[in-house]
């Protein structure tokens, strides 16, 4: 059971601590970030609810199945609970945020998952499923923060469009990645390589461009303040 657990917690504690890391210049509460992580984890049983109704009463194909059933719901309730609870905090103060509490929902979401997935198949499957489902989670995670974090800090006119782009892309990706696992059939590894490159290459761009406008907002503010101090 030990060796399940670790196996489990590894590769999202992992993807976390690297993103949470990049943010060198006002790291955010550790407390905080734990408390999005441990959200995400109880995330995973109202979902598994939903998503059993829609399946007895729908009976859902393929296609609704990969980008409703999994795509929609589980992004609508991770993009949901960081609305609501990190989105108008007073501790998501750069653009960076958003992507530091959005990779800790998913990755929390991720990591209850591959638990029960492991404890069903074997600690065998743990370097699949760390490379696979639980990175595509946080690397969700970090394109619905991204979008999270330009809607926060763009003028009102924008942030609507960025707000529907947190959870509209995050979805787009989620179901694509789905719908490969289930239609590809043999060939679905040589479908899966160049979408998870594309979706670490996309990921990488936009938490750089992120952090590079948290260093540039936190710098201007520093030059201000040590403007007026002058002054």
């Amino acid at each position: 059971m030990l060796s399940t657990v670790g196996a489990a917690l590894a590769p999202g504690i992992a993807i976390l601590s690297y993103f949470y890391l990049k943010d060198k210049y006002e790291t955010e509460p550790l407390h905080m970030v734990v408390k999005s992580f441990i959200m995400g984890i109880l995330l995973v049983f109202p979902v598994m609810v939903v998503q059993f109704g829609f399946q007895e009463e729908l009976h859902l194909g393929v296609f609704a199945q990969a980008y409703f059933s999994a795509g929609f719901l589980e992004e609508f309730f991770k993009w949901f609970i960081i609305y609501y609870t990190v989105y108008k905090h007073v501790e998501f103060d750069e653009p960076y945020d958003g992507i530091v509490y959005s990779v800790a929902v998913s990755l929390g979401f991720a990591t209850l998952e591959n638990f029960f997935y492991l404890l069903s198949h074997g600690v065998s499957t743990a370097f699949y499923r760390a490379l696979l489902p639980v990175s595509s989670h946080g690397l969700f995670g970090v394109l619905m923060g991204y979008y999270l974090g330009k809607a926060k800090f763009s003028p009102a006119s924008k942030q609507r469009w960025f707000l529907v782009l947190s959870l509209f892309i995050p979805v787009l990706l989620h179901g694509t990645y789905d719908f490969i696992l289930m239609v590809g059939g043999t060939v679905w590894p040589w479908l899966m390589i160049p979408f998870m490159l594309f979706l670490w290459m996309v990921a990488i761009k936009r938490s750089r461009a992120a952090l590079n406008r948290s260093i540039a907002a936190a710098f201007g503010q520093h030059y201000e303040q040590e403007e007026a101090e002058k002054i």
